[in-house]
Parts: C-alpha cells; sequence; structure tokens
C-alpha cells in the first residue's frame, strides 16, 4: 500500500512555492583552496606539507613590524609599508600575524581589505579616541577577585590563564594585558603562572553558585597540550562547574593547528569526553569576522573537530568596512553554519583605544540584524549584543532603555547583573553630525548630553 502510494506521487509533477535555484548563487559554499599562497614571494616556494604545519605557521609567525614591512615588499608601495611602520607605531597591539593570514589578504588592493584592516593599521585611516573611552572599557579588573579571573555574572566566571596569542588583532578588548608592551600601552601581565591558576582554582571552587567558566586570554590555543589537560580535569573536578568553554581564535588565523598538533586537539577531545561522561559541557568557542577568514584549509580542520564530538561557536566583532553590511554578514553566517560552527554573538565594536575607525554605531547593528534574521535557522542566527561599558556584560543591543541616535548614546541596565545601574555605550563620532561632534569636544556639553540620556532612561524604567 505504501509503496504504491509512494509511486503515484513520483508520477505527479513537483510544485515549487520558490523559482529554482542556481547553484553557483550559493556562494557560502565557494570555499578558497589550492595554494593561495604562493603569490607571497617569501612563501612561493613552500609546498603544502609545509604550510599546513602548524609548527611551520608557527615558527614563521612575523612578531616584529620590521620583517612583516620586509614580507610585503614588492607586494605594496613604499607608501603603504609608511604608513603601516607609523599605524604600528600608534597601535596599542603589538605586531604577530601567521603566514596563513598574510596570505588571505588581498595585497593588491590592502587599503580596502578586510583582513588587513584588523590586523595591520595603517595611520592614514585612525582616527582620534572617543573622549569617553577608557582603557579596560568592560571594567574586567574591577570585576576580578583574583588576577586574572574576572566573576561578573552570577553563575559565570572568566579565566585567564595566558596573556598570549597565535596572532594579534588590532580590535582587542583586552589590549590593557594581551601580548607586550607597545609604544602607546603598558600591559597587565597574566602570563602563565600555576601560583596564580590555583588562586583562581580556589576561588571558584569557593563560589557554589558558579557553574560555567570561559577558559581565555590571550587564547588557549597558546596553552601546551598538558595545560589544558591540567586545566580541564581542575575545574571537571569541581563539582559545581556545568559548563565550562575553551576560547580561541586560532581556527580563523592558524587552522593547521588542529590539523597537525595531534597532541593539543587530542587533549581537548579527552577533556570533552570526560566531560560528556560526567554529564558537563565542554565546547571551543572562537571568533570569525569575515567570509574570507573561512577557507578548505578552515573545512578540514572543523571537520576534524566535528568528527570528534566537538561543538564549536563563533562570536564576530561587528567593524567598520569588514562586516557592516547585511550582504557580509549574511554571507559569514551561512558560511560558519555550512563549515558546522554556530554563530552565537555579533558584537557592537568596544571602545577600545586606538581602533575608532573599526567601530559602527548601535543602530548599524540593528539594521545589520534585522536583515541578517530569517536568512537561516535561528539556531545559526547570531544575538547582536553590546557588551555594556563599565561592566554591564552583554545585553541584547535591541534592549536599551533609551538610545539618542543625534548624540550617539545609548543606555542599558543589567537587572541580574548589577541591579540599578546604569550602562552607557557611545556611537563613533564620525558617524555624528558635526554640530554634535563639536558638542562631544565640550567636557560640558559632555556632561550634559550623557545627564539628559540618563535621565530619560530613568523615565522609562519607572
Amino acid at each position: 500500500m505504501q509503496a504504491t502510494s509512494l509511486k503515484v506521487l513520483s508520477n505527479e509533477p513537483l510544485l515549487s512555492l520558490k523559482p529554482a535555484v542556481d547553484p553557483s548563487t550559493l556562494t557560502h559554499k565557494q570555499l578558497v583552496e589550492g595554494r593561495f599562497w604562493g603569490h607571497i614571494p617569501a612563501y612561493s616556494e613552500i609546498s603544502e606539507e609545509q604550510f599546513l604545519d602548524h609548527a611551520w605557521q608557527s615558527k614563521h609567525t612575523i612578531t616584529k613590524v620590521s620583517k612583516l614591512l620586509e614580507a610585503l615588499q614588492g607586494l605594496v608601495s613604499p607608501a603603504f609599508i609608511q604608513d603601516a611602520e607609523l599605524g604600528f607605531h600608534r597601535a596599542p597591539m603589538s605586531v604577530r600575524v601567521s603566514p596563513y593570514l598574510l596570505s588571505l589578504i588581498d595585497w593588491n588592493d590592502p587599503y580596502n581589505d578586510p583582513l588587513r584592516i584588523q590586523f595591520v593599521p595603517v595611520a592614514s585611516r585612525l582616527l582620534p579616541d572617543h573622549p569617553q573611552l577608557h582603557l579596560d572599557s568592560l571594567h574586567e579588573q574591577e570585576d576580578a577577585p583574583v588576577p586574572g579571573l574576572t566573576h561578573r555574572y552570577p553563575d559565570k566566571a572568566l579565566f585567564l590563564p595566558v596573556d598570549t596569542c597565535p596572532v594579534y588583532c588590532r580590535f582587542c578588548t583586552r589590549s590593557y594585558a594581551v601580548g607586550i608592551d607597545t609604544d602607546e600601552v603598558e600591559k597587565v601581565n597574566f602570563r602563565a603562572n600555576e601560583e596564580r591558576w590555583k588562586r583562581a582554582y580556589q576561588y571558584i571552587a569557593s563560589r557554589p553558585e558558579l557553574e560555567d567558566i570561559v577558559i581565555s586570554g590571550g587564547d588557549a590555543y597558546n596553552l601546551r597540550a598538558q595545560q589544558i589537560s591540567e586545566i580541564g580535569e581542575a575545574l571537571l573536578a569541581m563539582p559545581n562547574i556545568r559548563r565550562m568553554r575553551f576560547a580561541t581564535k586560532g581556527p580563523a588565523v592558524m587552522p593547521q593547528k588542529i590539523l597537525t598538533d595531534h597532541a593539543w586537539v587530542d587533549a581537548l577531545t579527552a577533556i570533552v569526553e570526560k566531560g560528556r561522561k560526567l554529564h558537563k559541557e565542554v565546547v571551543l568557542h572562537t571568533h570569525f569576522n569575515h567570509p574570507r577568514e573561512i577557507t578548505a584549509i578552515t573545512q578540514a580542520a572543523l571537520n576534524k573537530l566535528m568528527e570528534r564530538g566537538i561543538t564549536v561557536r563563533n562570536q564576530t566583532v561587528l567593524q567598520r568596512d569588514v562586516n557592516d553590511s547585511p550582504e557580509t554578514m549574511t554571507l559569514l553566517v551561512k558560511r560558519l553554519g555550512h563549515v558546522n560552527v554556530h554563530p552565537y554573538y555579533v558584537y557592537v565594536h568596544d571602545l577600545v583605544k586606538g581602533v575608532e575607525d573599526l567601530r559602527t554605531s548601535v543602530d548599524t547593528a540593528l539594521h545589520i540584524e534585522k536583515n541578517v534574521r530569517g536568512a537561516t535557522a535561528g539556531f545559526n542566527t547570531p544575538m547582536f549584543v553590546v557588551d555594556a561599558p563599565g561592566g554591564g556584560g552583554k545585553r541584547d543591543a535591541h534592549s536599551y532603555e533609551y538610545y539618542d541616535r543625534e548624540t550617539g548614546i545609548s543606555v542599558y541596565t543589567a537587572p541580574s547583573v548589577k541591579p540599578g545601574q546604569y550602562f552607557l555605550y557611545f556611537d563613533p563620532l564620525h558617524q555624528l553630525s558635526t554640530a554634535t561632534q563639536r558638542r562631544w569636544s565640550s567636557p560640558t556639553e559632555q556632561d550634559s548630553m550623557i545627564t539628559t540620556a540618563i535621565a530619560k532612561a530613568k523615565e522609562r524604567v519607572r
């Protein structure tokens, strides 16, 4: 009976409510592959085996401005090199760029390339910082009961076991600590230290309300395999801990580590599997900002994690001229889903020293979110958030109590985090009117705009 029914259906014409889709338009499935690094003179003779080796990538990662500029000789104009040299001099982050990342940048159009914009500052594009900017704008150190551990949310803490990364993003919100000192910033020291780690463990174990620990830094990629095991085992042994997240930019900037650093991946896998047996969740959180950061190498690395049952979630930072259009953000979200990464958050860019040129407005985030939603499944659609300056934590970008698009001030509350307080985010000045920019140049006018915004927010809260 069932077979007959199926046969009848197979002879009927298929009804389609939507026009057929040309497979060539599904660009989220089209990943860069082949020897794309060959156009860089320094890597033109490097074999695929070498390029896929994480040890080779680490050894040849560029950590000096002079070496980076030397690698760009013949690819860009002398004027660009001079511009970048001055840009690094004014940057809060030191340089660290992997060969993989360097190879993905379009050096035929470096000023407009979205990857160059994130990692190689040029002085000609820099803008003055917002007058309300502070180095540790999220007040992570103020919420730290012991060095390198931030306890802000009721049941979650941020653990910073290390202060280095496989590459350094110039927009890093933790530029107060990550990397070495620069001309602009003297860093707080969070180097790997067992005694400091023990103090963090003691605090975590003493707080029964803590259930969720983010292991970040710096970057979990820069923890040795043994350290991944030690941290994971220590936290899994605590009855109060139910969830754990290892946070790393690594898959976006050096996916080779997942393919060839077998000890590191095995250590992570062992912690994930032990957590599963204990009915505890251990996942990997990563950080892709642009669709071009996802290549065939990325997919191979993420497939390996998928095969091992490791859940991967992504957190994106919304950045001007990088991903601040509905088209680019939709492509990124779809491509992440294609390689089995769950888009989790899109952050409205924090107020970070030296990168005002990268920030966008809350209004931009709202516009993009509206266009992204519905493009794919809800569980693969990220939440757009403002990490409220002053320590209010992540707030849904839509959830402001008051938003004045003219002054660029949005006001948020965080009843479950810090009840009774008001947290202000400030849109970048270059996106405001000339008259408003002049107001921001006056301390008296600044106070007036802020006081008015808070008063308006209080009216709504009542």
